[in-house]
């Protein structure tokens, strides 16, 4: 993306919520009240049969605050997330509308956008997207008119300024709880701070991380947002998953973009007897053990078309339970 496109959208900063406001957003609810929230994610099917969306959700409506509707994620095609999303705001579920800029440029975006929004979607994650060649279909050709950055600052100057790009006036402004994602556990480490403030700068309100594996180092990681003093403008929740076996592990850490899976994780499933119970069990401890982390909001529990696994591993790890989150001194 060229300089041109970046420059259109000024950085707003971080505005508190103003006194009074009152989201249609149940994750927000959740957040700004101190809870600790959860998250989860529903696998788009290779169907259009609205059951196949509903039979997905029902586990997991049952245990998160909101359940993510991906986008084409890792850049393969299934059905739409914008699809899902109305499916699931249909059933009375609260969806994250993810949007990938790698498929439409800035006027399919925009009119998207509007378009959730009168379907009553109250969240997007804002994803910049992986690249056409490691999907299904790489002769596909990408568009990337945006990054996650200058998405961010779009959704968030037609929320708050009632404008398109091109100055034109929304008559009624869609009304958005805006996340990204983040990538704690990837080099360069020192880095990660920055690109998130840059995400909180754009609009950000949540961020999602991609999977934790590494304790130690997605707490060296919180040591630098709270000293930043990140944790106080935006929410942080914790991506988690459960690892079927150690050959899954090592295909993953190898060929999923921003996985990071540490060598004694892969041993202790490679000694288990029952490897998937073991996988799930290590979801569940890393649940508890992020919990404890100051500044963490959240956990976003994902296992690719698994959600009666997501369900359990949500209630067996206590998640639920108090819903207090360890807040920052």
């Amino acid at each position: 993306m060229n300089d041109a496109h970046r420059s259109e959208v000024e950085p707003i900063g971080y505005v508190p919520v103003p006194e009074g406001y009152v989201s249609h957003s149940r994750l927000e609810r959740v957040l700004r009240s101190g809870r600790f929230a959860v998250t989860a994610e529903l696998n788009p099917p290779d169907s259009a049969d609205p059951e196949d969306v509903f039979q997905a959700a029902q586990p997991l409506g049952e245990v998160a605050d909101a359940i993510n509707a991906t986008d084409a994620s890792g850049a393969n095609c299934h059905m739409s997330s914008i699809g899902i999303c109305a499916l699931l705001t249909r059933a009375g579920y609260s969806p994250v509308y993810q949007i990938s800029c790698r498929d439409r440029n800035r006027i399919a975006i925009q009119g998207d956008v509007l378009g959730a929004a009168a379907l009553g979607v109250s969240n997007v994650l804002c994803l910049t997207g992986d690249g056409v060649g490691v999907g299904d279909q790489p002769g596909a050709k990408p568009v990337f008119d945006f990054d996650s950055l200058t998405l961010l600052r779009t959704i968030r100057t037609m929320r708050d300024q009632g404008k398109f790009l091109s100055g034109r006036k929304i008559t009624r402004p869609p009304q958005l709880f805006l996340g990204a994602a983040e990538n704690p556990c990837i080099p360069p480490y020192d880095w990660r701070p920055e690109r998130l403030a840059k995400k909180v700068e754009a609009g950000a309100e949540f961020i999602q991380t991609n999977y934790i594996y590494d304790i130690p180092l997605f707490e060296r990681f919180m040591d630098r947002v709270r000293d930043a003093g990140l944790d106080k403008k935006v929410f942080i929740i914790a991506g988690v998953g459960p690892i079927a076996s150690a050959r899954a592990a090592r295909w993953m850490r190898s060929n999923v973009p921003g996985i990071h899976i540490p060598d004694h994780v892969i041993e202790r499933m490679e000694k288990a007897e029952k490897p998937a119970e073991e996988g799930k069990k290590i979801c569940i401890e890393l649940i508890q053990q992020i919990r404890d982390i100051a500044g963490v909001s959240g956990v976003h529990v994902m296992a690719y078309r698994r959600e009666h696994v997501v369900s359990e591993i949500i209630l067996e790890s206590g998640a639920l339970k108090g819903r207090k989150r360890t807040r920052s001194s």
